[in-house]
């Protein structure tokens, strides 16, 4: 069931993705090279305990994961896409990085990503990044009342396909509010015109997922959380919580 929120609930979730942004801005300033993906997470951390916040992440565990998540910050190096666990692991020049990340405030929960390259760019990584960010901001655009769930996952697909990228099979955004995960599911691919109308209240966390070999196809790493490409090409991920309203989609995690 899709719950539809309140103006004045829209306005407590903006509070609670101005913590996510605040948090995935202070992770992203932090990450250089020789610095581990556990001080990443610590910084995020620190955000949350500032904030008065938790972490929807910490501790959460759906039916696939072998083990509780043990971290604030989901943080996702090369060919990981998503999902990646914080290790002592020492960031290298020309790494490509994804950082995901949720806080709970009032309440409310909000729930972003972004990707960037630690040091020196490959030009490949930086036009895979900004098809990601593309493809997020044509979701947007799509996410508009009257329109439909299907124009969203249009929206998004088309942009990731025609730059000749592969989207991971069956994942994608979700619905947001109470829960970090709420229905309805926004695929990343799909027919416009297809699926449910979108109404003013809704709130969806849109987040493409773009993977540079081309395929769909991926696997899970031993640790049971992360998902990596199976050709070993690199991937970037690009997330916002967005707020369908009667003047338009207003992004409440906006950095």
């Amino acid at each position: 069931m899709v719950e539809l929120k309140t103006d004045t609930s829209i306005d407590a979730m903006y509070e609670a993705g101005q913590v996510v942004a605040r948090a995935l801005t202070a992770a992203r300033e932090a990450a250089d090279v020789g610095v581990s993906l556990l001080e990443l997470d610590e910084v995020a951390h620190d955000v949350l305990r500032e904030a008065g916040a938790s972490s929807p992440f910490l501790g959460y565990r759906p039916s696939f994961a072998p083990t509780p998540f043990p971290a604030v910050l989901c943080v996702s190096v090369n060919d990981a896409i998503v999902h990646g666990i914080p290790t002592r692991y020492r960031l290298r020049d020309g790494d490509l990085v994804s950082i995901d990340f949720g806080a709970e405030l009032g309440g409310w929960v909000g729930d972003s990503a972004l990707s960037f390259v630690v040091g020196r760019p490959r030009p490949g990584d930086l036009r895979l990044i900004e098809t990601a960010e593309r493809a997020l901001a044509a979701g947007i655009e799509a996410a508009v009342v009257g329109n439909r769930i299907g124009d969203i996952a249009h929206a998004i697909g088309t942009v990731c396909r025609t730059a000749g990228y592969g989207i991971p099979d069956g994942f994608g955004g979700h619905g947001i509010g109470r829960r970090m995960h709420e229905d309805p599911g926004v695929p990343n691919e799909g027919r416009p015109g297809r699926g449910m109308r979108l109404r003013h209240g809704m709130v969806l966390a849109i987040e493409p997922m773009v993977v540079a070999g081309g395929t769909d196809d991926y696997h899970a790493a031993p640790d049971g959380w992360t998902l990596k490409t199976n050709d070993g090409s690199r991937a970037a991920h690009a997330e916002h919580t967005v707020a369908i309203t009667d003047a338009g989609p207003r992004i409440l995690t906006a950095r």
